[in-house]
């Protein structure tokens, strides 16, 4: 590990690209040639080391961004690792700011994708210095021209100055750890990625910061640790720090409040260790300051400067998250009350940039990037112990000139050619708009479409089935329109538990006639706990806990075998997608539970009416 006062030997470059593109793969690959670990170190617990929680390994997606640095050649490399997925796309606008530089991940076979074009943008809007890097080259259905000709269009549509579009090209497989600068005749040859760490020295600009002014950061990101308490991570715009320092932590109201610093710490690798002085350019980790938060500066006592707040894009779902109100309340959970889920959403804004809370009666109302953003948070809550009912999510319109206003997104899917006709079926009774159709050279069809987001709501797991699971899709914000006409119900009625107690298979055999199951024999119900979906377009109440009766016959075969179709199992997303209005989604560490927000049956036919 090696570090340096010297600014032009720092190099500050964000990693960014769409989901699944390669990037943590990359980065995975840059860490072991620079030997930041010993050899057996990086494997020991898990194949990407940037993926660090348990949710980022099991979806195989990067949901914070990480900050990590590296030695070479006496040049200290400080690497964002951003994440790909539309809906973290908060991390990706409050980390660009540390950095001088990026390297462009592009799927060889997939080209520029919608999150391709928003950080892209964000990054020469931040005017950084941009590396595209095409990756997985050694794809069968690869297609590099094409991907050429799109990233030139993709630069000219987006570029702010002129200079942003010359910008050099790489090729690499970054599962194998290889690079070229040219495109390779021979991918298997021996080869590494030193061709990348010449290219971010030589291409990417030193920090351009003043080490002889008054101290300036401004807090990106923060850390917790037991010992030490509250990291503030953010990379020095101006002068120098140390520990024992005076200095002024500039609030977001406009208030100032003197702190002292402990400690500075610089990151190598996935370690932290402490450094006797952080100078301007550099990226570094600020203890002794407990109250500090995402967005604000921390400056010299004398001299105190704010530096500008971070514009993070606004929510575009929202969700209620309350206290759980079924007769099950308090027997799966450790943390119900609304007091103790009200604590931990005020300690998740603390990191969760994109995300907003408000009070609502005894809940909340919980604003998020997207499905996906929103269902990470409520299965993080979850994992912690917590027990509570979430809501159907729905959109958040804005107003202008009087005019209500909703969220228009453009959706790229991708599928084999028969199920063209099937994708263009369901997303006519949406009211989509098919922007443009193409084929592959894999013989691929390509659809884009713009709709508004609340008619995506559900889309994924309806085209998920009527495809056979070949679906890909994505889709990003474009900007807003005037609301449109509502849908028609999309989704049947469903099947409600008419009583509590425990189901018995002779009751779901009778259910089984009338729809999908959703519970299994042997299970605890309550009523007005959603069971099965109807067949029919109506709600209907059902008895599954009704165990036949006995009788006087003495035949060992005359009660017969039942045999169950095995119940439908929603996953957390799915649920989501699945509950209306009249609905909630009971969340407890043990199960996933629907139910209607009137569990009393004549309540419920009152309300209706």
């Amino acid at each position: 590990m090696s570090l340096t006062d010297d600014v032009k030997k720092i190099r500050n470059i964000a990693i960014i690209a769409h989901v699944d593109h390669g990037k943590t793969t990359l980065v995975d690959g840059l860490l072991k040639q620079s030997h930041t670990f010993r050899d057996n170190q990086a494997e020991m617990n898990q194949t990407l080391i940037m993926d660090s929680s348990d949710q980022e390994r099991e979806r195989g997606i990067t949901i914070t961004a990480k900050i990590t640095a590296i030695s070479y050649s006496g040049y200290r490399i400080n690497i964002i690792d951003t994440p790909g997925h539309a809906d973290f796309s908060g991390e990706v606008e409050r980390t660009l700011n540390m950095a001088d530089g990026c390297l462009l991940i592009v799927d060889a076979q997939e080209g520029p994708m919608p999150q391709t074009k928003f950080v892209l943008a964000k990054a020469l809007a931040n005017g950084l210095k941009v590396i595209v890097v095409i990756n997985k080259i050694d794809k069968p259905g690869s297609q590099i021209e094409s991907v050429k000709d799109e990233l030139d269009n993709l630069f000219l549509e987006l570029a702010v100055h002129e200079d942003q579009l010359h910008y050099p090209v790489y090729y690499a497989i970054g599962r194998d750890g290889k690079a070229w600068s040219d495109f390779p005749v021979d991918i298997t040859q021996k080869k590494d990625l030193s061709v990348l760490f010449e290219a971010i020295i030589n291409t990417i600009p030193a920090p351009q910061v003043d080490v002889t002014k008054p101290f300036q950061m401004l807090i990106t990101a923060l850390s917790y640790d037991s010992f030490k308490g509250k990291y503030a991570i953010g990379k020095i715009s101006r002068g120098q720090i140390m520990a024992g320092d005076s200095v002024m932590l500039c609030k977001l109201d406009g208030t100032m409040v003197k702190n002292k610093i402990e400690a500075v710490f610089s990151s190598h690798g996935l370690d932290r260790f402490v450094i006797s002085k952080g100078v301007a350019g550099d990226i570094v980790q600020l203890t002794g300051i407990a109250d500090a938060k995402i967005g604000e500066t921390i400056a010299d006592s004398i001299n105190p400067e704010p530096l500008p707040i971070i514009e993070v894009e606004s929510p575009t779902l929202q969700i209620y998250l309350g206290p759980n109100t079924s007769p099950f309340k308090g027997l799966e959970g450790k943390f119900n009350t609304s007091r103790q889920i009200g604590d931990r959403l005020m300690k998740e804004l603390e990191t969760n940039v994109g995300l907003r809370v408000e009070e609502d009666g005894i809940g909340f109302r919980v604003s998020g990037r997207g499905e996906l953003h929103l269902g990470v948070l409520i299965e993080s809550l979850r994992r912690e112990g917590y027990e509570f009912e979430v809501g159907r999510p729905k959109v958040v319109n804005k107003v202008e000139n009087n005019q209500l206003l909703e969220p228009i997104e453009e959706l790229i899917i991708e599928i084999p050619a028969e199920y063209v006709g099937t994708v263009q079926m369901e997303l006519g009774k949406r009211r989509a708009n098919l922007v443009d159709q193409f084929t592959t050279a894999n013989n691929v069809s390509k659809l884009v479409y713009n709709l508004p987001t609340r008619t995506l709501l559900g889309l994924r797991n309806i085209l998920l089935t009527s495809t056979r699971g070949t679906v890909i899709m994505n889709s990003l914000i474009i900007g807003y329109e005037k609301q449109g006409l509502p849908l028609a119900q999309l989704r049947n009625g469903v099947l409600i538990a008419f009583e509590n107690g425990i189901s018995t298979p002779y009751s779901l055999q009778n259910a089984e006639a009338r729809g999908i199951c959703f519970v299994g024999p042997a299970q605890k119900v309550y009523a007005g706990q959603i069971v099965g979906l109807n067949n029919r377009s109506e709600d209907m109440e059902i008895n599954i806990c009704k165990a036949k009766h006995l009788t006087n016959m003495r035949s060992s075969s005359s009660d017969g075998v039942v045999q169950l179709t095995p119940p439908t199992i929603l996953s957390l997303e799915q649920s989501l997608d699945f509950i209306e209005d009249d609905e909630l989604l009971e969340v407890t560490p043990l199960a996933l539970r629907l139910r209607k927000k009137e569990l009393d049956p004549i309540k419920r036919k009152r309300a209706k009416n």
